[in-house]
C-alpha cells in the first residue's frame, strides 16, 4: 500500500511539474504565465505598448523615403457635452486611460498628446482596428483585379476553408459581419467561442484557420448583424491566399510603404518564426501617427499621392450601412453604433465613421470637417464609455475642423419657388 501511495505522490508531483513547466515555459520567449501577468488591468497601458514582449510577431517596415505628417499644432482647450454636463476633453482622456490622441485637419497634425508612458515612437496595439486594415487589403485586391467582386466565396481564395460553412460564405457577408455563424463574441463569458479562439491561438499556438473552419452556420447569411472576429480571420486567409504571402508582408508592400507610414509596425501571430500565422482578426501594432495616416487615406477616398489604391466607391460602401439591419439606432444590435464593411457607423452619423478596438482604440473620420482622430487607450470601461467617447470625438472635430454651414432659413415664398416668378 505504501508503494502505491508513494507512486501516486510521485505521479502527482510529476504532473504538477509538467503543468508548471508548460505554464512558465522557461525554454521559451513566451509563456501563459507572462500573458496572464501582462493582461492584469493595472498592467494594460504598459502591455499594450509592448505586445511584442507578450506574443510572437512579424515585423512590418516602412519605406526609407517615408516622411512624417506636416504639423500645425497650437495650444487648445476643448470641451464636450455629455449627459447634461460640459467637461474638458482632458478629463475624458484621463478617466478613459488614454495613452495617445492625435487630430489631423486637412492632413496636418493639429493636436498631439501622449499619456501613461507612451511616446511618438510607441507601437501601440490596435486590437480590432486591425480588422479595417484587413478589409482594406480585400479592396486593394479588387482594385488590382486579384478579386473580381465581393460575391465570390472565401474558399475560392483560401482553399483551407473548402467544404466548410465559412468557405461557402461570400466576401460581402464576411465584411458585413453577416455570415450567420454560430459564434459567441463575448470575452467575459468563460466558455465563449472568442475566448476559446483566443486561447487556441495565443496560448496553445494552434492553427487558427483550422480552429475557425470548424465553426458552423446556424442561420442564413446576409440577414442580420452579428459581429464575429472569426469572419475577419477568414478574410485574412483570403488576403494571404491572394498574395501567397504572410499577412504582415502584404501589409508592408500594399499599405505601409505606399502610404508612407513612418514607423516600424508588427502583427502578432500564433507562434514565433516564419511558420507563425497572423492573428488576422486583431493585433496590428503601430504608432499613433500611422493610425492617423490610415484614417487620412480613407478621408481622401483611397487616393494617396495622386494614385488611386482603392476601387472607386469602396470608401462610400465600406463606411455606410449596406442593409437596414446595419443601421445604428434604438433598434440596432449594438448600442450607439451600426456597421458597414468592417467599419463602424456612429448613431446620428453624417459622413462620420470609425474603426474600433477593445479597450478604446479608435480611428475616427469626419468627412464634413476634413478631420481624422486617432486614439489609443487601455480603458477597461470602454464599452460603457462609448457614447461619451463619440461625444468627445465630435467635439474635437467641431473645434479643429472646417465649419459646417447651416442653410439659411427660407421664407415660404422662396421655398415654393417665389410668388413673382
Amino acid at each position: 500500500m505504501k508503494k502505491i501511495i508513494m507512486g501516486l505522490v510521485a505521479l502527482a508531483v510529476a504532473v504538477g511539474l509538467a503543468g508548471a513547466g508548460w505554464f512558465y515555459r522557461p525554454w521559451s520567449e513566451y509563456s501563459p504565465a507572462e500573458i496572464q501577468a501582462a493582461t492584469q488591468p493595472d498592467r494594460l497601458p504598459e502591455t499594450f505598448r509592448n505586445m511584442a514582449d507578450v506574443f510572437p510577431y512579424r515585423e512590418i517596415h516602412p519605406a526609407e523615403s517615408a516622411q512624417p505628417l506636416p504639423r500645425r499644432i497650437a495650444p487648445a482647450t476643448v470641451s464636450y457635452s455629455f449627459d447634461g454636463t460640459t467637461r474638458p476633453v482632458d478629463d475624458w482622456l484621463a478617466e478613459s486611460r488614454s495613452t495617445g490622441l492625435m487630430v489631423l485637419h486637412n492632413g496636418e497634425v493639429v493636436y498631439e498628446n501622449y499619456l501613461l508612458g507612451s511616446t511618438p515612437d510607441t507601437r501601440h496595439t490596435s486590437w480590432s482596428v486591425g480588422k479595417s486594415f484587413v478589409a482594406t487589403l480585400i479592396a486593394m485586391a479588387m482594385e488590382d483585379g486579384r478579386i473580381a467582386n465581393l460575391d465570390q466565396t472565401a474558399e475560392m481564395f483560401a482553399p483551407q476553408y473548402a467544404g466548410s460553412d465559412f468557405g461557402a460564405t461570400t466576401l460581402r457577408h464576411l465584411l458585413m459581419m453577416s455570415a450567420g455563424m454560430d459564434f459567441e463574441e463575448d470575452y467575459d463569458a468563460p466558455d465563449s467561442d472568442i475566448r476559446r479562439l483566443f486561447l487556441g491561438a495565443n496560448i496553445y499556438g494552434q492553427n487558427i484557420d483550422t480552429l475557425v473552419a470548424d465553426i458552423e452556420r446556424n442561420r442564413p447569411a446576409g440577414e442580420d448583424l452579428h459581429y464575429v472576429s472569426a469572419n475577419t480571420q477568414v478574410l485574412s486567409a483570403v488576403v494571404r491566399g491572394v498574395w501567397n504571402a504572410p499577412l504582415a508582408t502584404v501589409m508592408e508592400q500594399e499599405i505601409w510603404q505606399p502610404l508612407g507610414m513612418t514607423g516600424d509596425a508588427y502583427w502578432n501571430q500564433n507562434i514565433p518564426g516564419e511558420n507563425g500565422m497572423a492573428i488576422g482578426y486583431c493585433c496590428l501594432n503601430a504608432t499613433l501617427e500611422d493610425y492617423a495616416r490610415f484614417g487620412q487615406f480613407y478621408l481622401q477616398d483611397g487616393v494617396w499621392n495622386g494614385t488611386r489604391l482603392l476601387p472607386e466607391g469602396w470608401v462610400q460602401s465600406a463606411t455606410r450601412p449596406n442593409a437596414d439591419f446595419q443601421e445604428p439606432g434604438p433598434d440596432g444590435v449594438y448600442d450607439h453604433r451600426g456597421y458597414g464593411l468592417h467599419f463602424w457607423v456612429p448613431e446620428g452619423y453624417d459622413q462620420e465613421y470609425f474603426m474600433a478596438g477593445v479597450y478604446g482604440q479608435y480611428v475616427w473620420v469626419d468627412e464634413r470637417r476634413n478631420i481624422v482622430i486617432a486614439r489609443t487607450a487601455a480603458d477597461t470601461q470602454w464599452g460603457e464609455r462609448l457614447a461619451e467617447s463619440i461625444a468627445a470625438m465630435r467635439a474635437l472635430s467641431a473645434h479643429f475642423g472646417d465649419p459646417i454651414e447651416t442653410p439659411a432659413p427660407q421664407d415660404n415664398a422662396e421655398a415654393q419657388g417665389g410668388e413673382n416668378e
